[in-house]
């Protein structure tokens, strides 16, 4: 048997953000994972991520993400390392999509700077974007882009230099809920905590029975094309849409790998033992399709793809909660596909539940449901 303050079960950005709070906190945490870090299996790698303020999702997540913005900062200065690209963010759609008035909601509540533009001062400001003429574009100028290998690596060097045993290539077999404190199997040995953090993602159902049914994993596929000419090379804004079928395709300036473009739900489903992680024609020329009418001067020649899990709820918001079975354990997942800017406040608040200390942040909203 080893005590441990917390284990923290999945070694993700969210994993590390836990791990990385709780040793700066002093206390003793185990976090674990089954594959070695970086890898291509999970959710957490594919080069960038979108960080955004106008949150379309629900003004309730503004106060949160302008505490990862902080926390980001110093996760940065600390790793001496650049790990936010300011861009500036455009959100794209007809006035009345959930995503613009989504968006536009969230910066009139809390006072964001923003400015809407019809789709000729789109396509004047940022040549690259081809809006239809019925569209509007909500720009946030502090989005920008989390380098996602980048802030992983850092966030897990924090979370060793601050005590925190990280062991990779490790399996939870089984968590138990029984006695007052939980306890696990890893790799066949017995392994007791106070507190167990479970972020494990598309894994997460595999160890708490309360799980199964309310999550639902689905495959999705990020592409990289080629610039078409140098200035497309020299990057613009992040971009998100909404198309005429509901779905929301996005993309990135161009980091020194090419374009990165994807669409934020609308994957297969699937599970992590399941998952079809051959990437095929067709997906890569419907992306090139949307690219040649939204995109036109702006994508090249395909470069490469790869695969990632969403693992959601019913209602694309985040599960963050005590398990029912036991109160010694915590669901970080799902984080339905855009959890990743959200993983240093997490962290924080998880790392303030393990330690006995109020919340800073009312979590209600991701509760059981």
């Amino acid at each position: 048997m080893h005590g441990y303050d917390c284990v923290v079960v999945g070694l993700g950005i969210m994993g590390g953000a836990v791990a990385h709070q709780l040793a700066v906190r002093g206390r003793r945490v185990l976090a674990v994972d089954r594959f070695d870090i970086p890898h291509g299996f999970g959710s957490s790698h594919g080069e960038s991520r979108i960080i955004r303020e106008a949150y379309f999702e629900d003004p309730c997540y503004v106060p949160l993400v302008q505490r990862a913005y902080t926390l980001w900062s110093e996760l940065e200065q600390g790793a001496g390392a650049s790990l936010y690209l300011r861009t500036g963010g455009v959100m794209l759609g007809r006035p009345d999509s959930d995503l613009v008035a989504g968006g536009l909601h969230s910066a009139r509540t809390h006072g964001l700077q923003h400015e809407v533009l019809d789709a000729a001062a789109v396509r004047a400001r940022f040549p690259a974007l081809r809006p239809d003429a019925d569209m509007i574009g909500v720009f946030e100028p502090r989005a920008g882009v989390l380098r996602a290998e980048a802030c992983l690596d850092a966030m897990l060097a924090a979370a060793r230099h601050a005590g925190a045993e990280l062991r990779l290539r490790s399996t939870v077999q089984h968590l138990s809920l029984d006695g007052e404190n939980p306890q696990l199997q890893i790799d066949g040995q017995t392994v007791r905590c106070r507190r167990v953090v479970l972020c494990a993602g598309a894994w997460a159902s595999g160890l708490l029975p309360s799980l199964a049914g309310r999550l639902g994993v689905e495959r999705q596929v990020l592409h990289w094309f080629a610039p078409a000419s140098p200035r497309e090379a020299r990057g613009g804004p992040v971009h998100l849409w909404q198309a005429v079928d509901g779905g929301y395709p996005y993309g990135f300036p161009d980091l020194g790998a090419g374009i990165k473009l994807a669409r934020h739900h609308g994957g297969l489903a699937c599970s992590a033992d399941t998952v079809d992680r051959t990437v095929h024609q067709a997906e890569i020329d419907a992306m090139h399709q949307w690219a040649a009418r939204y995109l036109p001067d702006a994508v090249g020649a395909y470069l490469r793809s790869t695969v990632c899990l969403y693992t959601n709820t019913a209602d694309g918001h985040f599960l963050l909660a005590p398990a029912p079975e036991h109160p010694g354990v915590w669901v970080v997942s799902a984080c339905s596909g855009h959890g990743f800017k959200f993983a240093p406040v997490i962290g924080e608040l998880m790392a303030q539940w393990v330690c006995d200390q109020p919340l800073s942040f009312d979590l209600a909203r991701f509760g059981w449901r």
